[in-house]
């Protein structure tokens, strides 16, 4: 309908400013038959966003363009706690545009589920921030043997093991729980949030951690991460929202 509109003002010799109208904030061109035609604006958008791994690029991308793209101002939403998106002002068909995506790259540990001691071990090596309740974990799985499990106490809450202190002693020790541990969850340019675990065992022996505070700690990682991006892009034209 646009196009037959346009092309029949042009028959005609009349610009189409002549005979434009506007209603409730839309263009509109009054057609052959004296009726109003929605022009719908020419909108232009990115085939896709940007695509990043890291805080740190995000803030390079964003001070390097210097918002070269055609927005008055653009704003950072932290989705979660993997997940920083930046996108344009509303767009004249209401809709924002997807500028840039970081996305963080983690570790993906098996919570609530039983391992074997060896891969227990591994991992609380490799995926978590060395605290002090990870060094006695690791203390205890690291001298764990499969005969220790029959000397396991466990009053439902803590439990007590014998471990290997020396090449003939033994040591009984209560495993602290709930234990203070600091998974890499969230982007590395951050402190990673700190949340209380259960470590139970089983024999095996196989360990396993269980997520004690109900997710609270994702609010404090995405309070980090906001922290993090409003430092970094004082002076810029991006507005952040957490």
């Amino acid at each position: 309908m646009e196009k037959e509109a346009l092309d029949f003002l042009m028959e005609q010799g009349i610009e189409p400013k002549e005979r434009q109208l506007k209603i409730g904030g839309q263009n509109y061109i009054i057609n052959k038959d004296g009726e109003p035609v929605l022009v719908e604006p020419v909108i232009y958008k990115a085939k896709e966003p940007i695509r990043l791994n890291t805080l740190s690029g995000l803030v390079d991308y964003i001070k390097s363009s210097n918002l070269d793209y055609n927005t008055d101002h653009a704003y950072l939403h932290v989705v979660d706690e993997k997940t920083v998106e930046l996108k344009s002002d509303l767009k004249e068909d209401r809709e924002r545009e997807l500028l840039a995506v970081a996305t963080a790259i983690v570790p993906e540990f098996k919570f609530n589920s039983y391992m074997d001691i060896e891969s227990f071990n591994i991992a609380l090596q490799s995926q978590f921030v060395k605290t002090d309740d990870r060094d006695i974990l690791l203390k205890v799985v690291g001298n764990l043997k499969e005969d220790n499990v029959r000397s396991t106490g466990d009053d439902g809450i803590s439990q007590a093991v014998t471990i290997k202190s020396g090449i003939a002693t033994a040591e009984n020790i209560k495993v602290p729980n709930p234990v203070i541990l600091a998974p890499y969850r969230t982007f590395v340019e951050v402190e990673q949030p700190e949340s209380k675990f259960i470590f139970r065992m089983q024999s095996g022996p196989r360990g396993a951690i269980f997520e004690g505070d109900g997710g609270l700690w994702r609010v404090e990682a995405i309070k980090t991460i906001a922290k993090y991006l409003e430092e970094q892009l004082k002076g810029t034209r991006v507005q952040l929202l957490a």
